[in-house]
């Protein structure tokens, strides 16, 4: 077990957004949080990353409470990928990415930085403007070059709050592509998702949240269904099988239009 929340409750504003919630984070696994706007997953995430504190409940990260890790020890041991990503200073992208290695600063594990940055940077396409300014990125380039920096930092465990919003459809399947061999190399794997359709391809487990609990945590195809979607999201949605893969396909319910003739 990586990560383990037990009854945890976050209060905003004197009401729970998030309400008794239990979640095992598994090492060998891409687990993929998703729901409605409002839901509590960015909270939950936050909460599992140690960047709030629960009203009540209990989260372990390698089996002992959170809080019982030095912030050092836990950056050791789990990155998180925050939905933004902004600087006030004209770092370099290969500064960004060694920004990673700080936890392992004066350790044997240090002796690697160098490899370990370049590896990084190759596997999210971004090596090739390392001694750019990361100010002077797209907002889609900034996002990859972000995630270079959670994977230099070599922890057990990876959160990421919605690591392909600002991506095109070929870096997000190769996002999804690195994430997935980062779980096959023991990691887990935690990450915050709006598209229902990469849930359902590169999740190992799907949590659904609504209104601040967990309505279904399971593999895709058990979670992921009409009925419980359509509930949850509060929309018509139809769910087909993938034609090859089998893997559930998320249609949401359109008006038609006209035909081109």
């Amino acid at each position: 077990m990586a990560l383990a929340a037990r009854n945890v409750t976050v209060r905003r504003g004197g009401r729970p957004a998030l309400d008794d919630v239990d979640l095992d984070v598994r090492h060998g696994e891409i687990l993929l949080l998703v729901g409605p706007n409002g839901a509590g997953k960015s909270t939950l995430l936050a909460a599992l990353a140690g960047d709030i504190r629960p009203a009540s409940g209990k989260i372990t990260l390698d089996g002992r409470a959170l809080d019982g890790w030095t912030p050092r020890e836990q950056a050791m041991r789990r990155a998180m990928l925050p939905q933004h990503h902004t600087l006030a200073f004209a770092f370099t992208v290969a500064d960004v990415v060694r920004m990673g290695r700080t936890p392992w600063t004066g350790t044997a594990a240090s002796d690697a930085d160098d490899l370990i940055v370049e590896r990084a940077m190759r596997d999210v396409d971004v090596a090739a403007f390392a001694t750019r300014p990361f100010t002077a990125l797209s907002g889609g380039e900034q996002a990859r070059v972000a995630l270079a920096r959670v994977l230099a930092q070599d922890a057990g465990t990876v959160l990421l709050d919605e690591p392909t919003a600002a991506l095109d459809i070929r870096h997000q399947e190769q996002v999804f592509a690195l994430l997935g061999a980062q779980a096959s190399r023991g990691r887990a794997v935690l990450a915050v998702v709006h598209d229902l359709d990469l849930a359902a391809a590169y999740a190992d487990r799907v949590a659904v949240l609504a209104d601040g609990r967990v309505a279904a945590c399971g593999p895709p195809r058990d979670v992921l269904t009409t009925a419980l979607l359509t509930d949850v999201y509060r929309h018509d949605i139809e769910v087909l099988p993938h034609p090859r893969t089998n893997r559930p396909l998320v249609l949401p319910e359109r008006p038609p239009t006209k035909e081109t003739p």
